[in-house]
C-alpha cells in the first residue's frame, strides 16, 4: 500500500474516534491514486490506520480500519457479514431496511439498503465506486438477491467527482417492488423513489406515532404515505398531503393494499395547505425534507422549521399531538427542540414531550462520529 502522511491534528481526531481525516491535514499524498486503499501515518510514521483515498473531497481520507489489513474481498465480506448479523437483531415484522450505513458499519461512504428480494446500494466516495463490484459479488454471496441496483444518483459523488447514474448490478430489478414494513404492504420504487426507494429511517417512528393516533390526523410531507398508513388504525380519518403527484399515487397504491379507506390524499404545498385550512385536529405529523443542507443553511432553516410547526400547533386542540421531524444533521438537536419551543410560544401553546427519538436502529449512531445521528423525531401533546 500507498502510505499517506498526516499532521498532529488529524492524528489527534483519530484518536478521538472519527475517521475522517481532511485534505488540510495531509502531509504528504505520496503517489496515491483516486479510490486507493492506503496506509495512513502519523508524523512520527507511527500507524493509523488504512483508509479509502480521494483526489477530490476535501475528505481525503476515511479511515477502513485501525489495523494494517489488505482491503480485500475477505475485508468486505466479513463486514457485510457484520452488519447483517445486527440487522437480524434489531430488525422486527419488515423486510425492508438499512443493511449498511457507512460510518457506523465501519464502511464509510457505503449505502446499502434491502427491499424484500432486492438489493440497492450507494457508492459515495471513490474508494468505494471502485469496489462496487467486488462489493455486489459479496452481497450475491451472503444474500443471493433476485437483483442489486447502483442508485448511484446521489448529488453528494460530485464531490468525488464521480458521475450520477443508476446501474442494474445484477439479476433484474421490476418498476415496483412490495415489500413489509412493520407488517403492512408497501411499495418501493426501486429506480426512481425517494433515497434508494422509501424512507427507512423512520420505520420505527411510525410504529411510534401511530400509538398516539386518534380522531383527525393531518400528516404533511406524506410522500409514500408512511405516516399515514401506521396512523390509520387507530384515527378517525387522515389527511395526508404532499407536493409530489407521483410519491401521492404509490401511497394510495399502498393504503388500497392494506385494505385502508380512512385516508385522503391532497397534492398541495404544505405551507400552503397549512395556512388555507379550518377545523383542528388531533394529532399533525411533520416530516418536511432536510431544510439545511449545509451549516450556512441553518439559519434559513431554523426560521422554515419555526414557521411550519407554528402553523401546526394551531390546528392542534388541548390534547392533541404533535409528530414533528428533521432529517437535517446540520440542525442539531438541541437548535431543533429551541425552535420548536419558539414556536409553542408564539402559539400560545404549552407542550409536554411524550417521545424524544431519532432514526431506526438499522441507521446506528456512532457515539464520536456525530454525523451518523441526523434525524430527530419529537411527540410532543399539547396541554
Amino acid at each position: 500500500m500507498t502510505t499517506v502522511r498526516v499532521n498532529r491534528k488529524a492524528a489527534d481526531r483519530v484518536a478521538s474516534g472519527h475517521p475522517w481525516i481532511f485534505s488540510s491535514d495531509v502531509v504528504d499524498r505520496g503517489d496515491a491514486a483516486p479510490g486507493d486503499a492506503v496506509r495512513v501515518v502519523d508524523p512520527r510514521n507511527s500507524l493509523l490506520g488504512v483508509a479509502h483515498y480521494s483526489a477530490t473531497s476535501q475528505i481525503t481520507l476515511r479511515l477502513l480500519s485501525d489495523k494494517p489489513e489488505t482491503v480485500d474481498r475477505g475485508f468486505f465480506r466479513e463486514r457485510l457479514a457484520a452488519a447483517l448479523a445486527h440487522r437480524e437483531r434489531v430488525v422486527q415484522n419488515s423486510d425492508a431496511y438499512r443493511l449498511v450505513f457507512s460510518e457506523a458499519d465501519r464502511l464509510p461512504g457505503l449505502i446499502v439498503d434491502r427491499y424484500g428480494p432486492y438489493v440497492t446500494l450507494q457508492t459515495l466516495n471513490q474508494g468505494m465506486d471502485r469496489a462496487r463490484d467486488l462489493i455486489a459479488e459479496c452481497i450475491q454471496e451472503l444474500l443471493a438477491p433476485a437483483g442489486i441496483l447502483a442508485r448511484n444518483d446521489a448529488s453528494i459523488r460530485k464531490l468525488e467527482g464521480l458521475p450520477l447514474e443508476v446501474v442494474r448490478l445484477a439479476g433484474e430489478i421490476p418498476e415496483r417492488v412490495q415489500v413489509l414494513m412493520n407488517g403492512l404492504k408497501l411499495e418501493a420504487d426501486l429506480l426512481r423513489g425517494q433515497k434508494t426507494g422509501v424512507y427507512l429511517d423512520q420505520r420505527e417512528n411510525y410504529v411510534a406515532a401511530g400509538r398516539w393516533a386518534s380522531g383527525r390526523v393531518l400528516d404533511c410531507f406524506t410522500s409514500s404515505g408512511g405516516f399515514a398508513l401506521h396512523a390509520a388504525a387507530r384515527a378517525q380519518s387522515v389527511e395526508a398531503v404532499d407536493s409530489s403527484a407521483s410519491a401521492l399515487a404509490i401511497a394510495e397504491v399502498n393504503a388500497r393494499a392494506n385494505g385502508i379507506d380512512n385516508i385522503h390524499f391532497r397534492q398541495a404545498d404544505v405551507f400552503e395547505y397549512l395556512s388555507g385550512i379550518a377545523g383542528k385536529y388531533s394529532m399533525v405529523v411533520l416530516d418536511p425534507p432536510a431544510f439545511a443542507k449545509s451549516r450556512r443553511a441553518v439559519e434559513d432553516a431554523a426560521r422554515g422549521y419555526k414557521e411550519i410547526n407554528l402553523r401546526a400547533l394551531r390546528l392542534l386542540e388541548p390534547g392533541g399531538v404533535l409528530v414533528t421531524c428533521s432529517c437535517s444533521h446540520h440542525m442539531s438537536e438541541g437548535a431543533f427542540y429551541e425552535v420548536i419551543a419558539q414556536a409553542a410560544l408564539d402559539a400560545g401553546k404549552n407542550l409536554r414531550v411524550l417521545e424524544r427519538r431519532t432514526q431506526a436502529s438499522d441507521h446506528p449512531i456512532l457515539l464520536t462520529v456525530p454525523e451518523t445521528m441526523y434525524l430527530k423525531c419529537l411527540a410532543l401533546e399539547v396541554l
